[in-house]
């Protein structure tokens, strides 16, 4: 997207249509109407480019291919004939009514794998895999070769990828159709899809929805089939001419001389990688959700587009299943809880993105770092504290200038350019560097909790999920090779423990060697192989993501799964070969002469890397004799604090788990004649580091413990003439219907002493001496 971003500003136009101007902007005529002059133009072009497309299709060689279903049945077919359609047909007609899409490896050389740039969005051919084992595939487009073939139903995520994708194309002709927006960019998510529009002027509103939905309804009736077409640069500009934004697309993703796809469904033509549904019908539910502003290429100096939400499912049962979740997690929203529970707020004019804790809120936060603290000191971190702002020669050389600038805070002193740190590694590099280390040092273990800046756009703020201020519970590990595996299973053992905690459900993906990579194929395939024997070695499940790692390094994804079955990426561990290099990091090694620190006097001739004035603003350090450089693991388990309260809070719907909980004790006396009792009570318990109120206003004793308990108090204690006379308290706990009954004083607080902050070791006894 910053790439694209960049030549925003160069003149974007195919045929007499409106263009994108000097300025990054759309020039041309364009009002709001319904069937619009573009798409019957567009459709023209469409038939007769499908036409060619067909053409070339049907001189392929029709020669035979051997499909290998899950079971190890083979199915014969033959190639550009054959689909995965009719192998599903042919096994069963509910599975044929019931696929998304075919997942297929092929076993021999596709070309048409290789045939396509995309350019339906702001990702980049890049970021795939260096080695895709495996392709999804239309279900309606022939086979190409011999492959295994397995055949994804809609409760796989890939399914559910594509169906998502191809209800976006849905929303997008129902767009086209009511208004005649210029259509964008619409991408499936996680969870729904969306699609951008130019409006020009107008705003949608919720009553321009249902007229929206009623589109969308019509198209899914119709069952339009989706068909792909694989088109040269110059038929893509043609084709979308009337579409300055796809024009800009096209010219900037495309190379002259390459190919790119695109999809029709009834009048709508997108460019698109697909792959698609077999058509419209499959969508037997459809909600247009909700609608935000955007902007091109998510830069605000470009246009201003109109984006809409929406889901659809292959049912209705699925739609009520959604709606009834969606209630559900509303319900457990933590800008409502955290409203509620005056836990936090945000101010919209003086520091929008950044929170503000209020006392209750503020113990949640502080309970977090301080489990955190005390498994730091059980298992050798070393906690560093690190400046909020540096110099930006220290970003130029970690990279992050470069590439993020435009996500930091930049600022003027003394008239010399200094930022706020977007993250704490490249401050751990520089002490880490601040004298000469031994392997005998390593591992090293800072951790780090600093706090952050970055530049989100004001529209993506939203409540503890995306901020502009946080905190992370960040790690980094400087660690010698042969440490790496022995360090990712202490790690992973760190994540289970804490994730575990909160009754989380985590999943473990290793994210592999990237096509743009740093480093030799040996040291990424050495990397690799010990974070699969750590994976191994935890005993937990995991998958592989070949191509997604880091271009620094692989990396391990972890996923929480909560009480709604949602999913959150919380916790990584990343390997990091990168910046070792650039910041010159090294250690002495085992054998090596402590006394010959000295660089060889040879020439050494590393990498330089300029400015866009030609100026030097890094240069590769050379690596000493005797010396070699630190593998660096980031680490981070609950990842933003301010995010991961969001999470927890939505977890427990407000129900703090005691050792946790901003309201642990509620004192309430009886009568007034007992506040002096309740007030000690409330002071021996404090004392003993609990969070305890007493409740001395003028209402009711049950006014008293029905508000306590809608505040969610773990405990409250009831204190009346009984009590003073033992010294015991009447308790009740949260969520039972009857009192656990009197207990005295001591014997209470030995029971809430089982409920303190949980830690992986037992802090009161001597581990056994093995001498």
């Amino acid at each position: 997207r910053a790439a694209m971003a960049a030549t925003a500003g160069k003149r974007a136009v195919a045929g007499s249509g409106p263009r994108i101007g000097e300025a990054g902007k759309f020039e041309g005529e364009f009002k709001i109407q319904k069937k619009a002059p573009y798409i019957e133009h567009r459709l023209k072009v469409w038939d007769r480019l499908y036409g060619k497309f067909k053409e070339r299709l049907a001189k392929e060689e029709r020669k035979p291919i051997k499909i290998e279903l899950p079971d190890g049945t083979v199915k014969d077919g033959k190639a550009f004939e054959t689909t995965p359609m009719e192998i599903a047909q042919g096994i069963s007609k509910g599975l044929a009514d019931s696929v998304v899409v075919a997942k297929l490896m092929y076993k021999e050389p596709i070309a048409s794998l290789k045939q396509c740039v995309a350019a339906d969005g702001d990702e980049s051919d890049d970021d795939q895999p260096a080695d895709a084992t495996s392709v999804l595939w239309d279900l309606t487009r022939p086979l190409e070769g011999s492959c295994r073939m397995e055949l994804l139903k809609f409760d796989n995520p890939d399914a559910q990828n594509v169906f998502w994708h191809s209800s976006a194309h849905i929303l997008g002709q129902a767009m086209e159709r009511e208004f005649g927006c210029h259509l964008t960019i619409g991408p499936a998510l996680e969870t729904g899809f969306y699609y951008d529009g130019y409006f020009g002027s107008k705003k949608l509103n919720d009553s321009d929805f249902k007229v929206i939905e009623g589109h969308a309804a019509d198209i899914c009736k119709e069952q339009q089939a989706y068909e792909r077409c694989v088109l040269t640069k110059a038929e893509a500009l043609e084709l979308f001419s009337e579409n300055p934004f796809k024009v800009q697309l096209i010219t900037n993703k495309v190379p002259d001389g390459a190919m790119t796809s695109c999809y029709r469904c009834g009048p709508l033509v997108d460019l698109c990688r697909g792959p698609h549904l077999p058509s419209t019908g499959r969508a037997k539910a459809f909600a247009v959700t909700k609608n935000s502003a955007a902007y091109w290429l998510g830069d605000q100096n470009l246009d201003s587009l109109q984006r809409l939400y929406g889901i659809a499912f292959p049912s209705d049962k699925h739609m009520k299943e959604w709606k009834k979740f969606q209630e559900e997690a509303a319900k457990r929203d933590h800008r409502n809880i955290g409203k509620t529970q005056e836990l936090f707020m945000f101010h919209a004019t003086f520091s929008p993105g950044s929170c503000f804790w209020f006392p209750m809120g503020a113990r949640i936060y502080n309970k977090l770092t301080e489990l955190m603290r005390n498994e730091y000191r059980l298992r050798g971190f070393l906690e560093v504290i690190t400046p909020n702002m540096y110099n930006s020669a220290l970003f130029k050389v970690s990279g992050h200038y470069q590439n993020y600038k435009d996500d930091m805070y930049s600022l003027d002193i003394e008239k010399q350019e200094w930022m706020l740190k977007p993250m704490n590694c490249p401050g751990h590099f520089v002490m880490f560097d601040s004298r000469v280390r031994s392997y005998k040092e390593l591992p090293l273990r800072f951790a780090d909790f600093g706090v952050l800046h970055r530049n989100e756009a004001s529209g993506a703020l939203t409540g503890l999920t995306r901020v502009r201020r946080f905190q992370q519970d960040d790690a980094h590990l400087f660690v010698r090779p042969d440490q790496i595996e022995q360090e990712v299973l202490a790690g992973l053992d760190f994540l289970n423990y804490i994730y575990g905690l909160f009754g989380f459900t985590a999943s473990f993906a290793l994210s592999t060697r990237p096509k743009k990579a740093l480093g030799s194929k040996e040291i990424w395939d050495n990397a690799e192989s010990q974070l699969k024997a750590a994976l191994n070695k935890s005993g937990k499940e995991w998958t592989l993501n070949p191509g997604d790692g880091a271009f620094y390094g692989p990396k391990i994804d972890v996923r929480l799964t909560d009480a709604l079955k949602r999913k959150f990426q919380c916790g990584t561990i990343q390997l990091d070969f990168n910046n070792p290099i650039r910041f010159n990091l090294q250690y002495r090694k085992e054998g090596s002469d402590e006394a010959a620190d000295e660089e060889d006097k040879g020439d050494f001739q590393g990498a330089v890397e300029k400015d866009a004035k030609g100026e030097v603003i890094w240069r590769e350090g050379k690596l000493k004799n005797g010396f070699e450089r630190p593998v660096v693991i980031h680490r981070a388990i609950l990842g933003s604090v301010e995010r991961f309260t969001a999470i927890i809070t939505e977890h427990f719907g407000g129900k703090w788990p005691f050792w946790l909980s901003p309201r642990q004790l509620l004192v309430v006396p009886v009568s007034e004649k007992f506040f002096g009792y309740a007030q000690w009570v409330e002071r021996q318990l404090t004392i003993r580091g609990y969070c305890v109120e007493c409740d001395m206003s003028s209402k009711t004793l049950n006014n008293k413990i029905r508000q306590g308990q809608v505040a969610q108090w773990n405990y409250i204690l009831v204190v009346g003439d009984k009590e003073v006379g033992d010294f015991s308290v009447n308790v009740r706990q949260r969520d039972l219907e009857r009192p656990l009954g009197s207990f005295s004083l001591p014997d209470f607080i030995a029971r809430l002493e089982g409920e303190a902050m949980p830690s992986s070791k037992n802090t009161k006894e001597f581990e056994p001496f093995e001498g």
